[in-house]
Order: C-alpha cells, then structure tokens, then sequence
C-alpha cells in the first residue's frame, strides 16, 4: 500500500497547496493520512476531505516576540513529536510530505525518528521558521520563488506552488453574470485576502467615480466589511467572499488589485492575470518582498500602501492596464506557475 502523511497548519496558506495534492495523490492510489492540531483552520479545512484520515496532536507556536506561553509551548511540542513519532511508526508512511506552520515541526521530526523521508514546500521568498527548523530532516524543500531556492542551498527545487484545478475552470460569460456586468467595459477585480485589506477597501471605494468611469469593479472585499451603502451602485459589485464561483470571478477579470501572499499571487500568475500588488507588510515582511520579486522580474505592478490613495490608485491601475498586452506575455512565458506537477514529481522522487 502506497501510504503517505501530509502536514501544514496554522492559517490556509498552509494547507490550501495540501487540498491540491489531495486529489491526485488518491487518483495515483496512495492511501493519505493527515496529521494536524485539535483546532486549527487544517482541521476544518482537511477531516470533511474524502479519502483522508485526519490525526490531530499537540503544537505549540514559534514566536520570534515575547509572550507568556514561549514558556509553556516548548512542551506542547515535544508532546506533539512524541504523538506524531506514534502515528507514523504505526502507519509506517513511504514519505510525509510537509506545508510548514508550527504544527510541521513536530510531525517533520516525528518522521525522522521513524527513518521517514521528508519533502517539503516553503511558498515565500524567505524561508519561515518552522521550515527552517524542519530543514535539516528533510530530503528537499520546493519552492515557489527563485530567491528561496538559492538561500536553502542544495536541498532547495524551484518547482512553484501547487494550485486546485478548479481554480482554471472559471466562465468568463458566468463571472460577467454572477457581478451583473455586460462586458463593455474592462473588469478590475480587487481580491485582499483577510489580513489587512480593510485599508485597500477603502481607498478603493473612496476611488470608485473615478474608476467605474473606465471599468467594472468586481470587489472582493472579506467577511464583515460589506458597504450597505454601495449596494446596487452602477458598475460596482461587493462580495464578501468567492468559493466555488472564484474561478468565474477570476475569469471575467482584465485586470487585478491585490495583496500579495505567496498563494494568491501563485494562482494570478498561473492565470496571467496583470496584476497591481500592494503588500501587506507584517512582521516578517515576506509580502512585500514577493512583491517585489515579481515586480523585478517584470510580472507584476507594485504600490507601497503608504503611497495609496484616491488619486494615486486610479492612476495605478490605468497604467497597469495599459501595461496589461505585456504583462499577459511575460506570464504565458512561465514554465512553473502551477507547481503541483513538479511537487509531486518530488514526493515520487524520495518515496521509499
């Protein structure tokens, strides 16, 4: 039996490349185990998955600041390598196949104990601390930007980040349907994800007679932040969220406002969507050096939010439009947009 344990957690980012692979890996008949913690997003996300079996264990959070349960989480860890040591001696997995996020790091080391090969995938520039911590256990880390690949030496494979197919089964006509336009006019779709696009919202609606002049606005705008106000507005349509209708969504759209995660931006690269990025920038910082990786590397237009406002950001887009014939071209020119093949080629690769 070809049996194999996959791990990531602590927000979607973590799992979202794992809910990709979930598909294929049953097609190739491997029997797939999943080990998570009791609470977090991979649980939700991953146990109502056909064909997986979800193990829950123990994880405590990597913090690079002071907080009361730095004393306390070590433990949690350690029960958690403990716990996941037992699963897979039990199991006996041919490889484990790791996303990162805090829970990694006890189930990476748990493989180890156990003699299991370990693949793993870093989606940021920058390696992230759970991963730099699994490295040493693991035969190979893909990743989705060149700059990573080089800074994890000879264990680093540039093989981009694995999508879910639906995302490139969207209907131009069912997105044009599903926001109420009748495709006269360009569509700028704005998708902020849930981490601080509140300030983007509100540049971007401060800005919308100056952009509904030019373009349809489709705007992804998060859970709770709908604008009562701008309900039936001509040319504007606000969702708070997409799931299964996002692949129509992203298909309607000419052009894209976003933040720049690693997975959104990999799934508007795989889709050659021209894209104006205005990162987010937390403690690690890692939007804004995907940023402006693609931005160096001429796939994208980026906008330092401190420089975003109701003037500046119609300005922006209409010269990423009309950027846009060039933008397209260098994107179709990608060899690794959508990583899932070549992730996978990796996990056949160090199968025992």
């Amino acid at each position: 039996m070809k049996r194999i344990v996959l791990t990531g957690g602590g927000t979607a980012g973590h799992v979202s490349p794992n809910q990709a692979l979930i598909p294929l890996l049953l097609e190739e008949g491997w029997e797939i185990h999943y080990i998570g913690t009791k609470a977090g997003i991979e649980r939700s996300l991953i146990e109502p998955m056909q064909g997986v079996t979800y193990h829950a264990v123990s994880s405590g959070k990597l913090r690079r600041y002071f907080d009361p349960q730095n004393f306390t989480d070590p433990f949690r860890v350690i029960a958690g390598m403990m716990q996941s040591f037992s699963i897979i001696r039990k199991l006996k997995p041919r490889i484990v196949f790791s996303k990162g996020g805090f829970v990694s790091v006890p189930v990476v080391v748990g493989a180890a104990l156990c003699g299991v090969p370990v693949v793993m995938h870093e989606s940021d520039i920058t390696p992230g601390l759970a991963n730099k911590l699994c490295k040493p256990f693991s035969k190979a880390v893909c990743t989705t930007f060149p700059e990573c690949t080089k800074l994890l030496g000879s264990k680093g494979v540039q093989t981009g980040t694995p999508l879910r197919s639906q995302i490139f089964s969207g209907s131009r006509e069912k997105g044009l349907a599903l926001s109420g336009f009748d495709g006269k006019k360009p569509v700028l779709m704005m998708i902020g994800g849930s981490l601080g696009a509140q300030t983007v919202n509100a540049v971007l609606r401060e800005a919308l007679p100056a952009l509904t002049a030019k373009y349809d606005v489709l705007h992804v705008c998060g859970k709770g932040n709908l604008a009562e106000e701008l309900t039936g507005m001509a040319g504007y349509k606000q969702f708070e969220y997409l799931s299964e209708k996002l692949p129509d969504a992203f298909a309607c759209a000419d052009i894209v406002l976003s933040r720049a995660g690693s997975n959104s931006l990999s799934e508007l690269m795989a889709l050659k969507k021209p894209a104006l990025l205005i990162p987010y920038h937390s403690g690690r910082g890692d939007q804004v050096l995907n940023a402006n990786s693609l931005k160096a590397r001429g796939l994208a237009h980026v906008m330092i939010q401190s420089d975003m406002n109701a003037q500046s950001l119609p300005e922006a887009i209409d010269a990423l439009y009309a950027d846009k014939d060039l933008l397209v071209q260098r994107l179709s020119a990608l060899s690794n947009a959508d990583g899932t093949q070549a992730v996978l080629e990796q996990i056949h690769k160090y199968a025992k």
